[in-house]
C-alpha cells in the first residue's frame, strides 16, 4: 500500500509517500520560519496562504523523487487536527481534492499521533508498549502507548507547553523566532551557577507539568538587568534550559517507574534539543532503560509522519478510509480520544 501524507497544521507544509513494503519513498518539506520571523511568531492567515502556494509543487517533487505515478497512490492521509483551523483546511481541501480527482480513499490523521509514531520510522524503532513524551510548541504530554490507537494519558501541561516556554523566554532575551534553537545555542555559553530558576511541579505527586512560572522567572531576571549583556543572556538561557530539562527528565523517569516499562519515546520538535537528549541518554544509561528519538528531520512537523500514521491505521482497519470526500478539521482534538 502506497500512502500519500499531507501535513499543514501550522507553519510547515509537508508531503510524503510511504510504502508499507518498502518504507518511506520520498518526503518534501517547506518551512515558513523566515516569513514569520519578522512578526515574532506564526501569523495564521499568512500560514494558510503559503500552504496553498507550496503544496502542489511539493507533491510534484515527491512524485518525481519516488518515481511513483499519481495513479499508483493507494490512499491519501491528511492532518485533520489539532492545529490552526485555516492551515488545516488548506491541507484537507487539497488532499480531498486529489482524492476525488484520482478516485482514491481518504483518511484524516491526528497530528500528535503522527509525532507519536514518528520514531518508528527510524532504523532502530521501538516496540510496543512504551512511554512517550510528546513535547512540542503546543503540547507537552506523557502517554502510555500499547499500540496504534491505544493511548493512555499519564500527564500533561497545565499551562504553557515546553516549546511555548522556549519561544517566549527566547523572545524576552531578544533572541528572535523560533526561540527553541536560539536559546539552546545561547545556553551553551552560560555559567550553570550564575542563576537558579524554579523547577515547577518537580516534586508533585503526579505526572503533570507547568512552565508558565518558569517563563515568568525569566522575565523577572531580565527586568532586573538595566543593560543586559550577551553573557547575562547566556547565563539566563542556561538556567532556563537546565530547569526545563530537569523537569522533563524527572517526569519521564517517574512515568517509567509508574508503568513499569523500560522503553521511552521522545517525539515532537523539542525532542531535537541536544541538552534534553544528553540528559535523557545519561539517565537511560544509569537507570537501564532505552530511549528512542525520531530522526532529526522528523522531529518537527512533516508529511512522512502523517503518511506513516495513515498507513499504520489503514493496515489495521482498511474500512477507515472514506470516499465521500467531504471533510472537516478539528483544531482541538485530544489524543486520548483516538481509538482504532
Amino acid at each position: 500500500m502506497i500512502v500519500l501524507g499531507v501535513e499543514s497544521s501550522c507553519d510547515e507544509t509537508g508531503l510524503a509517500l510511504y510504502d508499507t513494503q518498502r518504507g518511506l519513498l520520498a518526503h518534501a518539506l517547506y518551512s515558513q520560519v523566515a516569513m514569520h520571523e519578522q512578526y515574532g511568531g506564526v501569523v495564521p492567515e499568512l500560514a494558510s496562504r503559503d500552504h496553498i502556494r507550496r503544496a502542489i509543487p511539493l507533491l510534484q517533487q515527491v512524485l518525481a523523487e519516488s518515481g511513483i505515478a499519481r495513479n499508483d497512490i493507494d490512499a491519501i492521509a491528511y492532518t485533520q487536527g489539532p492545529g490552526l483551523a485555516g492551515a488545516l483546511l488548506v491541507g484537507a481541501s487539497i488532499a480531498c481534492g486529489l482524492g476525488l480527482a484520482l478516485d482514491k480513499p481518504m483518511l484524516g490523521v491526528h497530528h500528535l499521533e503522527g509525532h507519536l509514531l514518528s520514531p518508528l520510522l527510524a532504523s532502530d524503532p521501538p516496540t510496543f508498549p512504551f512511554v512517550a513524551l510528546l513535547v512540542s510548541g503546543g503540547h507537552t504530554q506523557l502517554m502510555r502507548v500499547d499500540g496504534v490507537g491505544q493511548y493512555a494519558l499519564l500527564g500533561e501541561t497545565l499551562d504553557d507547553a515546553a516549546g511555548e516556554a522556549f519561544d517566549k523566554s527566547a523572545k524576552l532575551l531578544g533572541l528572535g523566532y523560533p526561540g527553541g534553537p536560539a536559546i539552546s545555542r545561547m545556553a551553551e555559553f552560560g555559567d550553570p551557577t550564575a542563576y537558579q530558576l524554579p523547577r515547577p511541579m518537580l516534586h508533585s505527586k503526579n505526572l503533570d507539568f507547568s512552565f508558565s512560572g518558569l517563563k515568568t522567572a525569566v522575565l523577572t531576571l531580565v527586568k532586573n538587568h538595566t543593560n543586559i549583556c550577551d553573557q547575562d543572556k547566556a547565563n539566563i538561557a542556561r538556567a532556563f534550559v537546565d530547569a526545563l530539562v530537569e523537569v522533563l527528565v524527572a517526569k519521564c523517569l517517574a512515568a517509567l517507574k509508574q508503568t513499569g516499562l523500560k522503553r521511552l519515546v521522545i517525539a515532537g520538535g523539542v525532542g531535537a534539543n541536544q541538552q534534553l537528549r544528553s540528559a535523557l541518554n545519561a539517565a537511560a544509561e544509569k537507570r537501564r532503560f532505552r530511549v528512542y528519538y525520531p530522526e532529526l528531520e522528523f522531529c518537527t512537523d512533516n508529511g512522512a509522519m502523517i503518511a506513516f500514521a495513515g498507513a499504520m491505521r489503514l493496515q489495521i482497519k482498511p474500512e477507515a478510509a472514506q470516499r465521500d470526500y467531504a471533510f472537516n478539521v478539528r483544531p482541538r482534538w485530544p489524543l486520548d480520544e483516538l481509538g482504532i
